[in-house]
């Protein structure tokens, strides 16, 4: 049996997911259409809607030709775990947890920064990065984070290497140790939210410097700043 995500909950998670004209929305078990058209109705995204069911995949593209956005939402008869959504910068889901799960592998293989958000069912041990409250149900939001577990060797503006990160990462929850001139000590306050990798540490002169590194795949780059001053980092794994 299909159950719809209430149209204010649909609003309420492209909105939390930042839906934009940039966008592309792949919405799995469409439905009726509702969060496909929507996307494309009121944020100005592209959209994917794949839905199983033949006479729900028919409905919802006559609802998208009604609504106007047959130009910019596509519906695809088929099934979620066959079907490529692998471009989205934007995934809805509103699948029982299991499906959720057996998902979850697909989803984190896709690219660094892509939202997702499921209404009512969570990822289990994956935790949600927002809690969008609603009347009824609540749903989830989550940011692809970029895999960044390992051994990080950091050089200066000048390529001179000037310390070592080792990072642990579960999903988007990090932690590690920096070594400066040989000296390790733990990461202050590490963070990931997509490609972006936050932290701070005491450096040598007692300063408290603050990191920001933009990771693709095995380089990053970014500054380390101490007040108004900021030097640029980058940073190759291996």
């Amino acid at each position: 049996m299909w159950l719809g995500t209430p149209d204010a909950m649909v609003a309420a998670m492209l909105k939390a997911a930042r839906t934009g004209p940039a966008d592309f929305v792949a919405d799995l078990g469409a439905g009726d259409g509702r969060i496909a058209i929507a996307a494309a109705r009121d944020f100005g995204a592209r959209a994917l809607g794949i839905e199983y069911d033949p006479k729900m995949a028919a409905l919802a593209a006559r609802n998208a030709a009604r609504a106007g956005v047959g130009n910019r939402v596509r519906i695809v008869e088929g099934d979620i775990f066959k079907v490529d959504f692998s471009r989205a910068s934007v995934v809805t889901l509103y699948l029982l947890p299991e499906l959720n799960l057996q998902l979850r592998p697909t989803i984190l293989a896709m690219a660094p920064g892509t939202r997702v958000v499921s209404y009512q069912f969570t990822m289990a041990e994956w935790e949600p990065d927002q809690l969008i409250r609603g009347k009824t149900w609540d749903a989830y939001l989550w940011i692809v984070p970029a895999t960044v577990a390992g051994r990080w060797r950091v050089a200066d503006e000048s390529g001179r290497d000037i310390a070592t990160v080792e990072l642990a990462q579960q999903f988007q929850k990090v932690g590690g140790t920096i070594a400066v001139a040989g000296t390790p000590q733990p990461l202050l306050g590490a963070s990931l939210a997509g490609r972006e990798l936050r932290f701070s540490f005491v450096d040598r002169d007692g300063g408290l410097r603050a990191v920001r590194l933009d990771v693709d795949g095995d380089r990053a780059s970014g500054e380390a700043r101490l007040g108004e001053h900021a030097v640029r980092w980058t940073a190759r794994r291996g």
